[in-house]
């Protein structure tokens, strides 16, 4: 065989192994997050498998232990609800009636097991419904004209 027949062969082979391992490693941050009521209704299906389930944390269930390294919370959605419990490093501003995002995996159906919790922050997406003031002075109360 030539060498540059084997030159060739080697680089298909070094493509297709890195094309494959690229597709494997970014085909598990591709999945979308289920809401709640989807999460609950497909329960059997989704057993122990990795997932990702948003919702609203409901008032008065959120427990943080004091080191901020697990919670415990029901997690609403419009139907239904589902007990999550997180273990892991936790956002500051998880809240009650917050939305959240949980990434874990569906233990039964009615515990999902979190290893990470996103939240969205409020400030960042509120809407801008005042315009923004500009302060001007009139010419003659400027120093200098």
């Amino acid at each position: 065989m030539a060498a540059g027949t084997r030159v060739a062969i080697g680089a298909a082979v070094i493509l297709g192994v890195t094309t494959y391992m690229a597709y494997v490693g970014a085909s598990s941050s591709w999945q979308y997050y289920l809401s709640v009521d989807e999460c609950v209704a497909d329960a059997n299906a989704l057993l122990n498998n990795r997932i990702r389930v948003s919702g609203k944390i409901a008032p008065r269930s959120l427990s943080i232990a004091a080191d901020r390294t697990s919670a415990t919370f029901w997690l609403e959605g419009s139907r239904s609800g589902i007990r999550v419990a997180c273990v892991g490093r936790l956002p500051d501003n998880l809240a009650e009636d917050r939305q959240v995002v949980v990434e874990g995996k569906l233990e039964n159906a009615n515990l999902l097991l979190g290893h990470r919790v996103l939240t969205k922050c409020a400030s960042k997406y509120s809407s801008g419904n005042s315009a923004p003031s500009i302060v001007t002075r009139k010419p003659s109360t400027l120093r200098g004209s």
